[in-house]
């Protein structure tokens, strides 16, 4: 039986799944609950490993790694980004990559309504006053009648376009592969990013981190956006330049951000983020539901026992 190694499933995610105990029918499984120290301790991990599931983005799959593991022939990323992956170096070593569009959709997409009506609320600073005796007043942003624009538009996009629309939103989007077909399954109207930025009064990010799209909202983006406007981020954190959006928000350019992705994770205690009241921040965790967790590892697993069956599913990376 083949060796299967998940060498990253810290915090836990896989542990103690039923697509673990399935796994265990189709190869020798270990499995590491602690971070690998190194590239090198990560090698050592999966020496004679067949295939391996990641579980957490901080594992960078890079040259080294994949030239130090000679046995790997097929990577299951629990998850649907894989910057942390190399995929030319995956295919120059012969080495399949997949993963799990679409898993987390339903949670992600709740998660960042929760952040849209957090920010819009004042939800946080409003429960700290309350909390010091105070009773404090003012105006809050309602979303019912506001734009949403979306800029992505895939499974997670997709469904926060309808919970925006169902809460009587009008929802616009901008994509690096635009679909008319897709638009209007989701009732969306298609834009330019500089028609999205101008017109919408919340703006949410739900595309890959790549090259293409690394500081895709950067200061020149930030200013198009309405002084009233609010940012949204559950993708990843290198597609907002983040000196520009601190200087947006304490400028007060945008009224405020609600982000669960950021380029230190970690977020590390200095960041200028942390000191403004106007951003509402969690720890990466919008799709950490029992429900994604177990269709997530589901996926991942079947992933595996497709390939192991000669029917490779959701591959990302291209042969050499």
């Amino acid at each position: 039986m083949p060796k299967i190694v998940i060498p990253d499933d810290a915090p836990p995610q896989m542990k103690g799944t039923k697509a673990l105990e399935k796994l265990q029918d189709h190869g020798e499984v270990a499995l590491f609950n602690t971070k690998a120290s190194s590239q090198g301790e990560l090698i050592e991990r999966m020496t004679e490993a067949k295939v391996a599931i990641n579980v957490r983005a901080y594992s960078k799959f890079t040259e080294e790694v994949f030239a130090g593991c000679p046995s790997l022939k097929l990577l299951s990323v629990l998850g649907t980004g894989t910057d942390n992956v190399d995929l030319a170096a995956a295919s120059k070593h012969d080495v399949v990559v997949t993963n799990t569009p679409g898993f987390a959709a339903a949670a992600v997409a709740e998660h960042a309504l929760a952040l849209m009506l957090s920010v819009a609320r004042r939800i946080c600073v409003i429960d700290r006053e309350v909390r010091k005796d105070k009773w404090p007043r003012g105006l809050m942003t309602q979303l019912h009648g506001k734009t949403l624009g979306l800029v992505g538009l895939g499974a997670i996009g997709g469904q926060l376009a309808r919970i925006g629309k169902g809460i009587g939103m009008k929802a616009i989007a901008w994509t690096f592969n635009p679909s008319a077909e897709r638009a209007q399954k989701h009732g969306v109207e298609l834009m330019s990013l500089e028609d999205i930025l101008l017109k919408a009064d919340i703006l949410s990010i739900h595309v890959r981190l790549t090259p293409q799209s690394q500081n895709l909202i950067g200061k020149k983006e930030l200013s198009l956006m309405k002084p009233t406007g609010i940012i949204i981020n559950t993708a990843r954190g290198p597609i907002i330049n983040q000196e520009a959006l601190v200087d947006a928000l304490a400028e007060g350019k945008i009224a405020g951000a609600g982000l669960d992705v950021f380029d230190e994770e970690p977020i590390p205690p200095g960041n200028p983020l942390l000191r403004l009241d106007n951003v509402v921040l969690t720890p990466h965790n919008a799709g950490m539901t029992s429900e994604t967790i177990e269709n997530g590892a589901q996926m991942a697993v079947d992933n595996i026992i497709n390939y192991l069956q000669g029917n490779p599913t959701y591959v990302v990376n291209k042969g050499e």
